[in-house]
C-alpha cells in the first residue's frame, strides 16, 4: 500500500522554534532516570550548558531544553524512549561544525563526541572499520594507517569532525572524488528510529522495507529521474536507493537502508555504529598548483583534468590567499595567475606519480604551474585550503561573512559558467564573498556578507538564497554538495525539486519517524530560512550593562578590527571548531583547555557561545555579571593562541580581559587578583628586603598559609626573589662605567626590564646585556621602576593596566631622549631615531611583555600614538639580531635541545627568528608546540593545578621524560621556564643565557 506523510512536505512550519512544554527540570529528571546509574552526570540542562550548544557552524540559534552526553547504544535508546514518551524533540550531534543549522534543536542534544568516540575494530583483510559515531575521522585514519588504509572521504574539518556527523550530512572533502562520497564508503548501520524500533541496516524491520517499497513504487518515475543526477547531489533523502534495479549491497537490487539513512541528517533514525569501507592510501603522491587569470577559468580548465584521474582538483581564489598574507601568512610557491587549481596526482611510486602530473600540467591549458617538491610545502598550502571557511569569514571589505549559501554543487562541466553567473548574482544584491571548493567535483563553498545584523538584513539574505537556488537549479545542479540542508536550505527544496519528489520525501520521513522526534524542521516540513537566526538577536556590547545600571559601561579595549564593537568580535566564532582540534602537530597552540578537559565549555567555540548569549541576553540574562560566563572563562589560559591558530581570528584572552574587567566592576575580587594581578607592585616592595621574603616563605607553615591566603594551590612552588634585581645590578654597573670613563658609542637600544626578568631571574638580563654588548649595541633601560601592565590584564584589571602602560611609554620616552639624531623627537618615539635613522628598537626580553606591548597597547591606549609606534618598535633579541646584525655567526651550541616556546610569542611575533638563530647556532632544537600550561597566574591560582598539569602532559613533559637528562631545556617566557621547574625538576635557560654562556667559554 502508499504510504501517506503526515503532514506533508510542503506543510507550513511555525515561524519561531516550538519549544517542548514540559519543563526542563522535570525533563532532566525523567533522563537521568532513565539513563540508569551515574544517568545524572551524562544529562545536563543548566544555562551555561544549553548556551554552548545554541548553535552548530551555521547562522542558527536554536536553544536546547538539554545536553546528554551518551556512554552506549542503550544510553541513546533510553533518551530517545524518554523524548517519544515526553513529546520532546531529539537531535544528534557530533563536533558541531555542520554549517547549515543541523545539529541544533530545542529539545534533547545527544552529544556523541564525548563518550561514543572509539574506533572498535579495523580488519585489515576485509578493509573495513567498526566506529562509534563520536569517533573523530583523524582518529580513525591514525588507527588505518598502520595497515596502508585510511578513510576515503576528508572533509577539511577532518580533525575535529566525527564520522557521525559526517553519515548524517554525507560529507566528502578533496579526496571525494578519487574515493567516493561518505554514502559510498558506508557499509551497514546501527541505528534506532523514531518509533524507537533499534535494528541493523543489513537486517531491517521487515514492515519497514514494505512501507520503505511502497513509497518507491508510487514515485518511481520520479525516482529514476531526479535523482543521482550527478556526483555531489546530496539536497534531500538520497531516494536513488529505495530503487528496486540498484543500490544494494556487491551491486544488488533492492532497498540500500545505509546508503539512504546517509545524509539524512539524522531525521530518520539515530546512528549508534558503523561499519565503514577503508581504502589503500596512494603509495606515492605529487601536488601541483596551476595557475589561471581568475577562478571561472580555473573552472573551465577543471573536467579536461577529470580524465587523467587525480586524487583531488582543489579551486582557490586570489582574495583567499591575500587574507593569508594580511594575517601575516607565508604562502610560497604559488605560479602566476588570479585563480588556481591545487590537484594531487597517485602514483605506484614517486617517478609514476611525477611523471602523471607533468601529463597533466601539459594538457591543463595554465598560465603557469608549478610542481610542489616537498611535503611540508603542500601541506602548508592544504592548510590554506583546510582553513578556507574561518578565512572566509571577512570579505575582501572586511564585513562578516556568513554561511548558508557555501556548499552548492553543479556537475563539473557546467562550473566555470555557473560561477559567473554566481558572481553577477552576488553582485545585482550587493553582495561579495571569496569562493573556493571542490573543482573536481563541482561544488563551491563561499561565505558571503548578508547583512544579518542590519534592518531588514534577514529578508534580503532570504532573497538571495531563493534567487542562488534557483541559479543553481537552472544549472542542474543541488543546494547541498556535502553540507546537507538542514535550517539553511530545506525550505529552498522546492526550487530543487518536484511536488512529487516532496511528497516521497515526507513519505519517507513517516516510514521512520511518523511523530516528528527526530530532528525536526529539517529536509520535510522545513524551518522558514528566516527563522532562527543568531546574529539579529544580538545586542551590541555596549549596550550590556549591568543589571539595573546605566549607562553602560564603555569597552576598554579598541576592537579595532570590529568596529569597536565587542559583539561583532565574538561573532567572528562561526563554529568551524577548530578549536577542539590537536593543532600541535602544525605548530598550534589552541586551545589547550579544551585539549586538557575535552568539555566544550572549555574550548574557544564555546566561551564564545557564551558570551554570544550574554549579546542576546534571553538565556544569559545577567549581562557582565554572568556567572555562565564566569564559569565558562574560568579555565581559558589567555594563551592569545586562538588570535592566531582560529581561522577566524577569535582572541578569547582580550575578551576574557574585558569581561573580568567589567565583571568585577565596583566590587572586591577574589584575593588571588590582588596578590598575582599586582605581583609588581609586591616585587618591588620585596626588592627592599628580598633575604627576609625567602626565609619567611621558606618556613612551610609560613608557605602554606601565604598560598592560602592568596588563593594559590598548596601545590606550587613560591617563587624566590632575586637578592639583587637586575635593575639595581645595571645602575650599579653603569655607574662603575661611567666612573670609569667608558663612553657609551654603540647603536642604542633600548631593553624592557619586565617584572619577571627584574625581580626572579636577573641573570637573563645580564646576559642579554653581555650578548647585546658583544653585537655592538649601547644598552638603555627606561626610567624609572615600571611595568608594562600584563598581570593587570591577565586579571582584569584594565584600568590598573592603563595606568601602567601610560607609565611605560613615559619611559620610553625618557629613555629614547636626545638619541634622534638631529629628528625633532615631538612625540618622544616617532622622533626617536638611533644612528641608523630608525626608531630606537626596545628589546623584550619576556615574551608575555614583548607581545603586550607590541600588540595589545595599542588596543588598550588607542588615542595614544606613542602606543601604537610600540609595534614598530619593539623587538625579541632574536628578532633585533635578524634586522640589526644578520652577518652575526653566533657562537656554537652544538647538541640537540628541547625547545618550548611562550604562547604569546607564537600568536604575535612568531618563532622563525629565533629557529633561525639557533640552526645558526647549531641547535638541534626539538621544538615543542602547545602550552606548557602555567599561563602567568593561571596555573598558580587555587583549583587549576590539575588543568595546568595536564596541559603540560600534552608536549612538554613527554618531551622532556624522553630527552636526555642532560640535554639542555631552552624557554625564554618565565612561566615556561616556572612549569618545567615545578613540574619535572629541570631548570631551562633563556636563550641569551645561553649565548652568552657560549660567548664566555669562545673568550
Amino acid at each position: 500500500m502508499r504510504v501517506t506523510a503526515s503532514p506533508p512536505a510542503l506543510a507550513p512550519a511555525p515561524s519561531s522554534a516550538p519549544v517542548p512544554q514540559v519543563p526542563r527540570e522535570e525533563l532532566a529528571r525523567a533522563l537521568a532516570g532513565a539513563l540508569g546509574p551515574g544517568g545524572a552526570q551524562r544529562v545536563d540542562a543548566s544555562r551555561r550548558r544549553r548556551a554552548e550548544y545554541t548553535s552548530d557552524a551555521s547562522n542558527y540559534r536554536v536553544v536546547p531544553s538539554a545536553v546528554v552526553f551518551p556512554r552506549d547504544a542503550d544510553d541513546v535508546e533510553a533518551a530517545l524512549a524518554t523524548c517519544r514518551a515526553l513529546g520532546v524533540p531529539l537531535t544528534s550531534r557530533g563536533a558541531g561544525t555542520s554549517v547549515a543549522g543541523n545539529a541544533v534543536g530545542t529539545g534533547v542534544v545527544l552529544d556523541f563526541s564525548r563518550s561514543m568516540g572509539r574506533v572498535l575494530e579495523v580488519d585489515p583483510t576485509s578493509q573495513t572499520a567498526l566506529v562509534q559515531p563520536g569517533v573523530v575521522l583523524d582518529d580513525l585514519q591514525r588507527a588505518a594507517h598502520p595497515h596502508g588504509l585510511r578513510f576515503g572521504p576528508d572533509p577539511s574539518t577532518h580533525a575535529r569532525c566525527t564520522l557521525g556527523g559526517m553519515i548524517g550530512n554525507d560529507a566528502c572533502g578533496s579526496h571525494a572524488l578519487a574515493y567516493g562520497r561518505t554514502s559510498h564508503n558506508v557499509l551497514g548501520l546501527d541505528v534506532l528510529d523514531g518509533t524507537g524500533r533499534r535494528f541493523s541496516t543489513d537486517a531491517p524491520p521487515a514492515q519497514l522495507v514494505a512501507d520503505l517499497d511502497a513509497v518507491a513504487r508510487a514515485h518511481l518515475a520520479t525516482l529514476r529521474t531526479r535523482f543521482a543526477t550527478f556526483g555531489r547531489q546530496v539536497s534531500g533523502y538520497a531516494l536513488e536507493h529505495l530503487l528496486p534495479e540498484g543500490g544494494g549491497p556487491a551491486g544488488d537490487g533492492g532497498t540500500n537502508l545505509a546508503r539512504l539513512l546517509t545524509g539524512s541528517e539524522g531525521t530518520l533514525a539515530v546512528m549508534t555504529a558503523a561499519r565503514v569501507r577503508l581504502v589503500r592510501e596512494a603509495a606515492s603522491t605529487t601536488f601541483v598548483v596551476l595557475g589561471y587569470p581568475d577562478t571561472a577559468s580555473a573552472a573551465d580548465a577543471t573536467p579536461a583534468l577529470l580524465e587523467h584521474r587525480p586524487l583531488a582538483v582543489e579551486g582557490i581564489d586570489r582574495r583567499l590567499v591575500e587574507v593569508v598574507r594580511a594575517r601575516g601568512g607565508a604562502v610560497a610557491g604559488l605560479p602566476g595567475g588570479d585563480g588556481w587549481l591545487f590537484v594531487e596526482v597517485g602514483g605506484e611510486d614517486a617517478a609514476a606519480s611525477l611523471a602523471a602530473a607533468r601529463r597533466l600540467v601539459a594538457s591543463s591549458g595554465a598560465l603557469d604551474s608549478v610542481v610542489i617538491p616537498t611535503a611540508a610545502q603542500a601541506r602548508a598550502l592544504w592548510r590554506i585550503r583546510e582553513d578556507g571557511a574561518g578565512l572566509a569569514g571577512r570579505s575582501p571589505e572586511g564585513r562578516p561573512a556568513w554561511p548558508g549559501w557555501e556548499d552548492a554543487a553543479v556537475p563539473p562541466q557546467r562550473l566555470g559558467a555557473y560561477l559567473r553567473d554566481f558572481e553577477a548574482l552576488m553582485r545585482a544584491h550587493r553582495l561579495d564573498g571569496l569562493s573556493y571548493g571542490h573543482f573536481g567535483d563541482g561544488c563551491i563553498h563561499v561565505r558571503i556578507d548578508f547583512p544579518l545584523a542590519a534592518d531588514g538584513g534577514a529578508a534580503r539574505t532570504g532573497d538571495f538564497l531563493r534567487a542562488a537556488a534557483s541559479l543553481v537549479a537552472a544549472h542542474g545542479g543541488s543546494l547541498s554538495g556535502e553540507h546537507g540542508d538542514g535550517r539553511a536550505r530545506g525550505a529552498l527544496l522546492p526550487l530543487m525539486y518536484p511536488a512529487d519528489a516532496l511528497a516521497a520525501f515526507g513519505e519517507v520521513k513517516a516510514v521512520f519517524d511518523p511523530d516528528d522526534v527526530l530532528n525536526p524542521g529539517v529536509i520535510v516540513r522545513p524551518r522558514p530560512l528566516e527563522a532562527d537566526l543568531r546574529v539579529p538577536a544580538a545586542r551590541a556590547a555596549v549596550e550590556i550593562g549591568l543589571p539595573g545600571t546605566r549607562p553602560p559601561q564603555p569597552l576598554q579595549f579598541a576592537y579595532s578590527h570590529d568596529g569597536g564593537d565587542l559583539t561583532t568580535a565574538v561573532h567572528r566564532c562561526v563554529g568551524v571548531g577548530k578549536c577542539r582540534a590537536d593543532t600541535s602537530g602544525a605548530g598550534g597552540v589552541m586551545c589547550p583547555s579544551y585539549l586538557a578537559t575535552g568539555d566544550e565549555k572549555d574550548s574557544t567555540r564555546g566561551r564564545a557561545r557564551l558570551l554570544q548569549e550574554m549579546a542576546n541576553g534571553t538565556l544569559v540574562t545577567d549581562g557582565w555579571r554572568s556567572e555562565e560566563v564566569h564559569e565558562a572563562l574560568d579555565l581559558c589560559l589567555s594563551c592569545k593562541g586562538c588570535a592566531v591558530d582560529c581561522p577566524a581570528g577569535v582572541d578569547m584572552a582580550t575578551y576574557k580581559a574585558e569581561f573580568l574587567h567589567h565583571h568585577y566592576a565596583g566590587r572586591l575580587r577574589p584575593v588571588n587578583h590582588y596578590l598575582l594581578g599586582w605581583l609588581p607592585r609586591w616585587a618591588r616592595l620585596a626588592a627592599h628586603a628580598p633575604r627576609l621574603v625567602n626565609a619567611l616563605t621558606g618556613v612551610p607553615v609560613l608557605a602554606r598559609l601565604a598560598r592560602a591566603v592568596g588563593g594559590v594551590d598548596q601545590r606550587r612552588p613560591l617563587p624566590r626573589f632575586a637578592e639583587q634585581t637586575f635593575r639595581a645590578w645595571f645602575e650599579a654597573r653603569a655607574a662603575q662605567r661611567r666612573r670609569d670613563g667608558v663612553e657609551e658609542t654603540g647603536q642604542p637600544v633600548v631593553l624592557w626590564v619586565d617584572t619577571f626578568t627584574d625581580a626572579f631571574d636577573p641573570q637573563v638580563g645580564r646576559a642579554a646585556v653581555e650578548l647585546l654588548e658583544h653585537l655592538g649595541f649601547s644598552v638603555r633601560l627606561p626610567v624609572g621602576k615600571v611595568c608594562c601592565g600584563l598581570t593587570w590584564v591577565s586579571t582584569g584589571q584594565l584600568d590598573g593596566a592603563k595606568a601602567q602602560l601610560r607609565r611605560t611609554l613615559d619611559a620610553i620616552d625618557g629613555a629614547v631622549a636626545g638619541l634622534d639624531d638631529g629628528a625633532d623627537g615631538a612625540d618622544g618615539v616617532d622622533g626617536a631615531d638611533g644612528a641608523d635613522g630608525a626608531a630606537v628598537p626596545v628589546v623584550g626580553l619576556e615574551p608575555s611583555c614583548t607581545a603586550l606591548l607590541r600588540d595589545d597597547a595599542a588596543e588598550l591606549l588607542p588615542d595614544d600614538p606613542r602606543a601604537r609606534a610600540l609595534h614598530g618598535r619593539v623587538r625579541t633579541v632574536a628578532e633585533l639580531i635578524a634586522e640589526h646584525r644578520p652577518e652575526w655567526q653566533p657562537p656554537r651550541l652544538d647538541g640537540p635541545a628541547v625547545v618550548q616556546p611562550h604562547c604569546h610569542q607564537h600568536a604575535v611575533m612568531g618563532f622563525d627568528a629565533d629557529r633561525a638563530l639557533m640552526a645558526r647556532a647549531g641547535v638541534d632544537a626539538q621544538v615543542l608546540a602547545g602550552c606548557c600550561g602555567l599561563a602567568g597566574n593561571f596555573g598558580a591560582e587555587r583549583g587549576h593545578f590539575e588543568v595546568s598539569q595536564k596541559v603540560a602532559e600534552h608536549q612538554l613533559l613527554p618531551a622532556l621524560r624522553a630527552a636526555d637528562p642532560a640535554t639542555p631545556v631552552l624557554a625564554d617566557g618565565f612561566s615556561c621556564r616556572t612549569q618545567t621547574s615545578d613540574l619535572a625538576g629541570r631548570r631551562p635557560l633563556h636563550l641569551v643565557e645561553a649565548l652568552a654562556a657560549a660567548l664566555r667559554d669562545d673568550a
